[in-house]
């Protein structure tokens, strides 16, 4: 290999590896994101009820000012109707000063309104933000998980096949020596076989020939007819 060609290889390994740590380091960083997004939203939703909170408070600040101002308006007619028109006027200045307070709070409740609808707004899209990030960094993890167990298996599985290839071979080479050593049990047998004269008494038995001189029952049978004969 050339150096120009070592250079390129330790460069790009060098690269790899720095990219490695880059991505690594940035799932870290995304992590921590992740948490202080978490803990923002958590603040949103504390900011988000006291928003509540106020905006209903403000209802019924409005809606009781709405009722007085029915209540002093009826009060206002009642009089006037009586010919009371003193009683009628102070009722009817009641009214007037209510239905000012009422637009007041109705500002104020509009206001509350308002920002409760941006931020509820806002607050759904960012935990839909937090969730699509927070489900691709999941992904991103279990992707990375897999392909190592990938990976691992099949650096195992390629040192397992050498491994089981090298025990084959040595297999083989134990049924060998067996053979051999069997065979060389056997020729140590027959050796002895014909040293101790058992092989030529095979042999006979073999041929069919009784050895030791020993008579057949027929042969027996013609020797004692014989002799009774004579």
């Amino acid at each position: 290999m050339s150096l120009r060609r070592l250079w390129t290889a330790l460069r790009g390994a060098t690269n790899e590896g720095l990219e490695a740590v880059a991505d690594t380091q940035a799932i870290r960083i995304l992590d921590q994101e992740m948490r202080d997004s978490k803990k923002e939203l958590q603040s949103c939703d504390i900011n988000l009820t006291k928003i509540m909170a106020k905006r209903k408070l403000a209802e019924q600040k409005v809606n009781s000012i709405n009722a007085d101002v029915d209540t002093y308006t009826q009060h206002a007619i009642a009089a006037s109707e009586q010919g009371n028109d003193e009683l009628a006027i102070e009722c009817a200045e009641k009214v007037e000063e209510l239905e000012h307070s009422a637009e007041t709070e109705q500002s104020f409740l509009d206001s509350f309104l308002k920002s409760e609808k941006a931020l509820k707004t806002n607050i759904k899209k960012a935990k839909s933000n937090v969730r699509k990030m927070e489900q691709q960094i999941d992904q991103v993890k279990a992707t990375a998980s897999v392909q190592k167990a990938q990976a691992s298996v099949s650096s195992h599985h390629s040192g397992a096949t050498s491994k089981v290839k090298t025990a084959l071979d040595s297999l083989e080479r134990i049924k060998a020596k067996q053979a051999q050593r069997s065979a060389e049990l056997d020729a140590a047998e027959e050796l002895a076989g014909e040293e101790s004269g058992s092989d030529l008494e095979k042999k006979l038995k073999n041929a069919g020939i009784k050895s030791g001189g020993t008579t057949s029952g027929s042969d027996k049978l013609a020797q004692l007819l014989a002799k009774k004969k004579g």
